[in-house]
């Protein structure tokens, strides 16, 4: 090795001349040795087995590092991908006049959901027809708008994971009261079907459609409970 650096360090000053020489040390390594009269500069690649004693030089020796990307949890980001449902819940008259409501309210509290909106509220007979317009042809239509506004209702917005619209419903219990389960807002509070306590959105999408029929902008609140972490995976 020395010779030959030797030998190549006198050519840089004669001539210029470009060298690729062939090692017979390794047959996957590869030199490439540049030259000019100004200059000499000795690029050495994957110097791998070039002599019996490998050398930490950064000359010869280059080691390849693996980088392994850290694993940040954030708990937060997590939240924010995962499907969040709305759903609303409405306290009929009914419920209001028999003094549940505080009841129905804990119900969904230890549920686990998250209350975002609420307020007592008097319903036209306009917000009824559109809440209530897929019944538009049903015989008891004029009836249950009569009912929904002979006072006042509590209208709430609950928020959770997925699924928290189908889990509200299981909670309220079928519409039928008689029919309604035990341990169910309705099977426990209510008998006859027309006074049936309370409602629910039957799907996500009318969760949606109901929240902002029912409550205007900056009537909904964001807020992270500290429970949080306990009710989700």
């Amino acid at each position: 090795m020395g010779v030959f650096a030797g030998t190549t360090a006198a050519a840089c000053v004669t001539s210029s001349l470009a060298l690729t020489p062939t090692t017979p040390f390794s047959s996957n390594k590869r030199t490439t040795i540049t030259t000019s009269s100004s200059k000499c500069r000795i690029r050495a690649t994957h110097h791998q087995n070039l002599t019996a004693f490998p050398s930490t030089s950064h000359l010869f020796y280059a080691k390849s590092l693996r980088t392994t990307k850290p694993r940040i949890f954030l708990p937060h980001l997590i939240a924010s991908l995962e499907q969040v449902d709305q759903t609303y819940i409405m306290v009929k008259p009914d419920g209001v006049q028999r003094g549940v409501v505080g009841d129905i309210i804990s119900r969904f509290e230890k549920k686990g959901f998250k209350l975002t909106g609420l307020k007592l509220y008097q319903c036209s007979k306009d917000l009824a027809e559109e809440h209530y317009k897929d019944l538009k042809l049903k015989s008891f239509f004029p009836k249950l708008i009569d009912y929904i506004t002979s006072g006042p209702v509590v209208c709430m917005a609950w928020e959770g994971c997925f699924g928290v619209v189908a889990s509200a419903r299981k909670l309220i219990g079928a519409t039928d009261p008689l029919q309604a389960g035990p341990d169910t807002i309705r099977g426990d509070l209510a008998v006859p079907t027309g006074r049936n306590i309370v409602h629910g959105s039957d799907s996500p999408e009318n969760g949606k459609r109901e929240i902002a029929l029912w409550f205007k902008e900056g009537e909904l609140c964001e807020w992270t409970p500290v429970l949080t972490p306990w009710l989700r995976e």
